[in-house]
């Protein structure tokens, strides 16, 4: 992880006011990272959205139930951290932008980047007792029966990956 990025991580999760372990916390983002990233070889998404989709959809939730405004807020929180995501284009924080305040609409979305970022963090809604339906996955990359079936399991599971020590170490957590 580049300097930059790993300033943009602890500035994250410095205003992150739950639990960094908590259902919303780091090892969602993580398996939403490796579920896009999985996603991404497929779908050709810009892999580098997607990534920065993982850290940023949740990063200004304040309640582990409702909050209809984290999305934007993480949106927010992105543009105030631009110039730490160097070399991302405007183009790709724009996308960036779009994927976190549209992320809890229920809706899918054509372009492949915004959809796989969607698309990766719906494939981690068991952790939360919600049944994922392929008909609100804008990707056939993630309808695929073995994609959801180790999503669930992962999910399920509330598998911690091992990117979430090398979060913690970086944070100081």
């Amino acid at each position: 992880m580049s300097c930059t990025r790993s300033i943009a991580l602890r500035t994250i999760v410095q205003g992150y006011t739950l639990p960094l372990m908590g259902i919303h916390g780091l090892p969602h983002w993580a398996r939403v990272l490796d579920n896009g990233r999985r996603l991404a070889a497929e779908t050709g998404a810009d892999l580098a959205v997607v990534e920065l989709f993982a850290v940023f959809h949740d990063a200004r939730r304040v309640s582990e139930g409702g909050d209809r405004e984290h999305g934007r807020q993480g949106a927010e929180l992105a543009r105030q951290l631009a110039d730490l995501l160097a070399p991302v284009t405007d183009a790709e924080l724009a996308l960036l932008c779009e994927a976190c305040e549209g992320h809890t609409a229920g809706l899918t979305h054509p372009d492949p980047t915004v959809g796989t970022c969607w698309d990766a963090d719906r494939l981690d809604l068991w952790r939360v007792g919600i049944e994922v339906r392929p008909t609100l996955l804008s990707t056939a990359a993630a309808r695929e029966r073995g994609v959801l079936a180790w999503a669930r399991e992962r999910s399920s599971g509330e598998v911690v990956l091992p990117i979430v020590g090398e979060w913690m170490a970086v944070v100081g957590g």
